[in-house]
C-alpha cells in the first residue's frame, strides 16, 4: 500500500463499516510506515520522548499527529494482538483481565491513530475535512466495539420539548454520539470524541440540560482518544502540549454536575495524580 492509497482509503467513511475494516487498514498502515524508505523521518518529541511524529514523503512533507509509542503497536505485534482483540470482545466476561484490557486499549488506539495519521497527509487546505472524517470514524468505531460485545447502541438526534407553564413551547434538538439502550429504555448517553479540545464545556452542559428537560438523570459518559497536540515551529523543536483543561473539568464537576464515567485511551499523568480528576476517571462505568 502506498501513502496515496492509504489517504484515499481513509478519506472515505464507507470503507469503514465493520471492525474488520479497521483491523485491515491498521495492518496496511503499520506495514507501510515500517517499510524502509517509505517515510521521510520519524521525529522524537522534545519534551515527552515516547511521542513520535511521522514526516511523510508527499509534496508538503506533512507531519503526523503525535503518536504514543508506548501504546502504538508495531506491525509485527499488531498481527497477533489485533486477532486477540477480536477474541477478547467476543468473550469479554470470560476474558476480562488486566492484560486483555491493555490489548483492547492499545488496539483501539493503534487502529484509530492509523486512520488519523493517514489523514494528516492530506493537503493543509483539507485539514478541517480530515478532522471531521477522523472524528466520525472514531464514533463509529466505538459503537461497533460496543455492539460486538453485545451492547445495544446507536447514534441519533433527539428532540426534547421545552415546557413553559406546563405547555411545550418548542423543541430542542440534540445530536448524540452514543445512545445505549435496554429495549426501549435509554440507559446511558455518551459523547465520543478524539479530543476534549473545544468540546468539554458542551459535554457537561448537555448533561445538565438533558436532565432539566427530561426530568431524568440519565448517566452521561465521555470517551476520548487522547488530549495531546503538536507544538513547535520546526521539526527540531517539535514537542507535545496537552489540550485537556483540568480547571474547566474540575469546575464543571464540582459546581455543575459530574459526568458518570470518563475514559481516555491515552490518559495524561495529571488525570491519575489529581484527586478530583482521579475520582472521575476511576469510576467503573467503562472499567
Amino acid at each position: 500500500m502506498t501513502l496515496d492509497g492509504l489517504v484515499r482509503q481513509a478519506s472515505k467513511k464507507e470503507n469503514f463499516t465493520e471492525l474488520g475494516h479497521y483491523v485491515e487498514f491498521c495492518k496496511q498502515f503499520l506495514d507501510f510506515i515500517e517499510t524502509p524508505g517509505a517515510i521521510q523521518a520519524e521525529i522524537v518529541s522534545r519534551n515527552e520522548t515516547h511521542y513520535r511524529f511521522l514526516q511523510f514523503k508527499n509534496a508538503e512533507f506533512s507531519i503526523s499527529r503525535p503518536l504514543n509509542s508506548n501504546l502504538l503497536y508495531s506491525s509485527r505485534a499488531a498481527k497477533a494482538k489485533l486477532v486477540k482483540f477480536l477474541k477478547v470482545l467476543d468473550s469479554l466476561k470470560r476474558m476480562d483481565t488486566p492484560a486483555n484490557r491493555e490489548i483492547v486499549n492499545r488496539s483501539i488506539y493503534t487502529m484509530q491513530q492509523s486512520i488519523g495519521a493517514s489523514l494528516d497527509a492530506l493537503p493543509a487546505g483539507q485539514s478541517n475535512t480530515a478532522r471531521k472524517i477522523n472524528g466520525d470514524l472514531f464514533e463509529r468505531f466505538i459503537r461497533l466495539v460496543l455492539i460486538r460485545v453485545g451492547i445495544e447502541c446507536t447514534a441519533g438526534v433527539v428532540k426534547l420539548p421545552v415546557k413553559v407553564a406546563g405547555e411545550a413551547e418548542f423543541r430542542m434538538s440534540y445530536q448524540l454520539d452514543l445512545i445505549i439502550k435496554s429495549g426501549s429504555l435509554v440507559k446511558i448517553i455518551g459523547s465520543v470524541k478524539t479530543s476534549s479540545k473545544d468540546r468539554l464545556d458542551k459535554i457537561f452542559v448537555d448533561k445538565f440540560l438533558l436532565a432539566k428537560l427530561t426530568g431524568k438523570d440519565v448517566p452521561h459518559v465521555a470517551i476520548f482518544l487522547n488530549d495531546v497536540q503538536r507544538k513547535g515551529k520546526t521539526p527540531k523543536d517539535y514537542g507535545v502540549s496537552a489540550t485537556f483543561l483540568p480547571g474547566h473539568f474540575k469546575g464543571y464537576t464540582v459546581k455543575l454536575n459530574p459526568l458518570d464515567g470518563v475514559y481516555y485511551f491515552d490518559i495524561r499523568p495529571n488525570m491519575r495524580a489529581e484527586p478530583i480528576l482521579r475520582a472521575c476517571f476511576e469510576k467503573p462505568v467503562w472499567r
